[in-house]
């Protein structure tokens, strides 16, 4: 019973710190994230080289490009959600301007058609040199898939970069830009679809839920690992202890009684 209390009581302490460690992690994040987001935009020769490892400072940092569209190779995720509706992001790979190289743009969200689930929305796209601000993410948006994700075709549940890069023949850079802004060769004002998610030029909705940050609710789950955890002692010292003790002061106080009966 020892052992048992003493496993329980220490596990649940672990859990309620990994929770607190947790909390902490989230919010060194959040300060990363603040402090990046006002750092000066990154240039497309800023930006490092495909052959170069994903930079994890480089998340969540601004990044203003140049390039082109390269149309032929967007991809359309299923199953994404904004302001309640399902439909698709829209990915294409941007041709980094003065580079050989290019990066995956999750430009925005696009409705789909309820009645011929397989047609593609309309998407505006300019064919000459754009400039597109956004912010810098590891990897494109991700849902849960069953089974192995279907390679080839514009519509896909998830795009991994390296299968992409080998399916398009494209030099990928590590990282892909979260448009936030519509690029000014669509004729769109500066900031039309920025981070307020307005709707861009190019009809593509862009309101990026910002990373969850939830701190409270690692609170939460320590401060309820850490009850659990004086439950378990507690409920031990009055089994163990407590009742054990009053049980012998009844019994003595019966053995009392019954001996001044006896006398």
């Amino acid at each position: 019973m020892v052992i048992a209390t003493l496993a329980g009581v220490a596990a649940a302490l672990a859990l309620g710190v990994w929770q607190l460690d947790r909390a902490d992690q989230k919010k060194a994040m959040q300060r990363a994230i603040d402090e990046r987001g006002r750092e000066a935009a990154l240039a497309t020769a800023a930006l490092p080289s495909a052959a170069e490892p994903p930079a994890p400072g480089l998340e969540h940092r601004r990044a203003d490009l140049a390039g082109r569209w390269d149309v032929a190779h967007t991809v359309y995720l299923d199953n994404r959600v904004m302001d309640g509706h399902t439909g698709f992001y829209v990915v294409t790979p941007l041709k980094l301007a003065g580079r050989d190289e290019a990066i995956l743009v999750q430009r925005g969200w696009a409705p789909r058609n309820a009645a011929r689930r397989e047609a593609l929305p309309p998407v505006a796209t300019p064919t000459g040199d754009v400039r597109i601000a956004g912010r810098l993410a590891l990897s494109a948006s991700r849902a849960y898939a069953l089974g192995q994700d279907a390679q080839g075709g514009p519509i896909r549940q998830n795009v991994d970069l390296a299968a992409f890069q080998a399916e398009t023949g494209l030099r990928l850079l590590p990282l892909v830009l979260l448009q936030t802004e519509p690029d000014a060769a669509t004729g769109a004002a500066p900031g039309a679809g920025g981070v307020n998610g307005a709707d861009g030029a190019d009809g593509l909705r862009r309101h990026w839920p910002p990373p969850a940050v939830d701190v409270h609710k690692h609170y939460g789950y320590a401060f309820q690992w850490f009850a659990l955890a004086a439950l378990i002692l507690g409920l031990y010292v009055w089994f163990q202890v407590l009742a054990p003790h009053r049980a012998g002061r009844a019994a003595r106080a019966d053995e009392s009684a019954d001996e001044q009966r006896h006398a």
